[in-house]
């Protein structure tokens, strides 16, 4: 049995209760019905606010008591700090209570919140799995604040799984919307903690019970730690996470869904999104909301397009977007994402990259990896994957707005203007991050590629689909380049590319499963587009063939 403190307990055999404060027994049906829901063999329970203890040797007796392995039972309350005959005879009574029921039992004279942040210490301490709670009573307090931070520090304590009971969520000493009743204090908790729990009360009970669905976490660091212990700490436990941007219309809506599902499927931390909208219905930002997985971790944020953008000066033109996004993101670090990936690995791991002081990091452009220009040969980096320090390139944004501005006719548009500003001002990251030409001109030998990792692709980190969605009769006819590049959704699909499955099977995932079905919206499309292709290649051929023939 474990205990606090080792002054002298009551002599008594029997419970010793005050008989008319008996506020629980009439709760006792209710728990009994919700012991069915834990599945611990050895059930750890906290009690905050223990009166006498009834509660406590209820749970200590039917709960622990009836499970395999036993457990234990912490109790906090402050007793009037002992300052007083009445708290130091509530606090020998409640000893004497819990020790009459053979189980093992703590209990910790204090208030709440120093007594929370001791057994939060404590907790980190544990073996991993041996830590936190599986039924947590909050009946501390009938202040609305201190209710929610009972509440909020218990939570964090709370294994996934666990019941917590609120008391007095209907009590009637003082109005119900009052900031000196609990009720506001728990509604506060409950839609801060919304999607995170399912309720267990009826909405008439004069308690309210939940059961925790999400991880237990923490949260924050506690206590004296070796400097090893504090990096991994901090990595773990801080959750400051990762910022990914996309910048998308609602021609790759699908596409961006199926990179941040990947995304979050690949990386347990903590990740924003923020999508920079360049024309996107509210059907497309709904979808992209319900394709991205329910956990408290991830954040999907819509930004707008700044005013005098340079997408809308180029006609509505997405690819400059990602020059755009610079002015409009609320952070100072992002990783951007084109929306025709698929992430395979962890993004933390590239969101940590060193930039060495540099602006930007960057993939070697795998078709071009000195340029296409003969005359001006030096490394070019694809513009897909982007792990850009905000805070230095806003320093001089306008001059690269400029630049961009200069290069809006330039072939690869926003990359070529990227490239010519930070020509000397970016970072190499690997090729595994930025996987371009899989399956098509990656293996295309050129004396600029063999100087290439090109063993980096066979297990790539992040797959970029590059190439059209609907390419062109001639691409698909060249006898000299196939297979063609194309991207999965389109309507010549991607044939050769070794994770084009993969990237179904993520689709699939998405709220567009049944758009992309069999008669789907897709298919629809695709029939569309690919009457279209053939019509401009039969102009094309005609034309070529007029000329060839002397006809005007």
């Amino acid at each position: 049995m474990a205990q606090t403190q080792s002054e002298e307990l009551p002599k008594s055999s029997s419970y010793v209760f005050t008989q008319t404060q008996d506020w629980f027994s009439g709760h006792i049906p209710a728990w009994q019905s919700y012991f069915s829901r834990l599945e611990s063999s050895a059930p750890r329970v906290l009690e905050i606010g223990c009166w006498e203890g009834r509660s406590a040797t209820f749970l200590l007796q039917e709960l622990i008591g009836t499970r395999s392995e036993g457990g234990e039972l912490v109790c906090i309350d402050h007793f009037d700090l002992k300052a007083t005959a009445a708290g130091r005879e509530r606090y020998h009574r409640v000893l004497n209570n819990l020790r009459i029921t053979g189980k093992p039992f703590r209990v910790i004279a204090d208030f709440s919140v120093p007594a929370l942040m001791k057994l939060l210490a404590e907790e980190l301490e544990r073996k991993e799995g041996d830590s936190g709670f599986d039924w947590l009573y909050i009946d501390g307090s009938h202040e609305a604040d201190d209710t929610f931070l009972d509440g909020e520090l218990a939570w964090r304590l709370a294994r996934k799984g666990a019941i917590m009971i609120f008391d007095d969520y209907h009590w009637d000493k003082e109005p119900e919307d009052s900031i000196h009743h609990p009720k506001r204090g728990i509604d506060a908790f409950l839609s801060l903690h919304d999607g995170e729990y399912r309720r267990l009360s009826d909405d008439g009970t004069y308690q309210r019970a939940i059961q925790k669905t999400i991880d237990m976490r923490i949260g924050f660091l506690v206590g004296d730690r070796g400097e090893h212990d504090v990096k991994t700490s901090l990595d773990e436990k801080l959750e400051y996470g990762a910022n990914i941007a996309i910048t998308v219309d609602s021609a790759y809506a699908l596409p961006a869904a199926v990179a941040m599902r990947s995304a979050a499927a690949k990386t347990l931390g903590r990740l924003s999104f923020y999508v920079v909208d360049c024309g996107l219905s509210q059907q497309d930002r709904d979808w992209m909301k319900q394709s991205i997985p329910d956990r408290r971790n991830i954040t999907l944020n819509f930004l707008p397009l700044p005013p005098e953008s340079l997408t809308g000066m180029e006609g509505n033109d997405a690819r400059w977007a990602k020059i755009d996004m610079i002015s409009v993101l609320p952070v100072e670090r992002v990783l951007y994402l084109d929306a025709d990936i698929l992430v395979r690995e962890d993004l933390h791991i590239l969101w940590k990259t060193d930039l060495l002081g540099r602006s930007i990091g960057a993939a070697v452009d795998v078709g071009f990896p000195v340029g296409y220009s003969s005359s001006d040969a030096s490394p070019y980096f694809n513009a897909g994957v982007l792990l850009v320090d905000l805070a230095r390139v806003r320093q001089t944004f306008q001059e690269l707005r400029d630049m961009s501005i200069a290069s809006i006719h330039a072939r690869f548009k926003d990359q070529d203007a990227l490239n010519a500003y930070f020509r000397h001002n970016w970072t190499e990251i690997s090729i595994k991050w930025n996987a371009q030409g899989l399956g098509t001109y990656a293996s295309y030998p050129s004396p600029e590629r063999s100087v290439l990792k090109l063993d980096h692709l066979n297990d790539p980190y992040i797959v970029h689909f590059t190439g059209p969605v609907h390419p062109r009769l001639a691409d698909i006819l060249n006898p000299y380049v196939q297979p063609y590049t194309a991207k999965p959704w389109g309507y010549a699909r991607s044939p050769g590319h070794p994770f084009a499955d993969e990237w179904w099977s993520v689709a699939r995932e998405t709220a567009w499963s049944t758009w992309l079905s069999m008669g789907g919206g897709m298919e629809r499309i695709c029939v569309i587009e690919k009457s279209k292709v053939l019509a401009e290649g039969i102009e094309e051929f005609e034309k070529r063939v007029s000329v060839a023939v002397g006809v005007p």
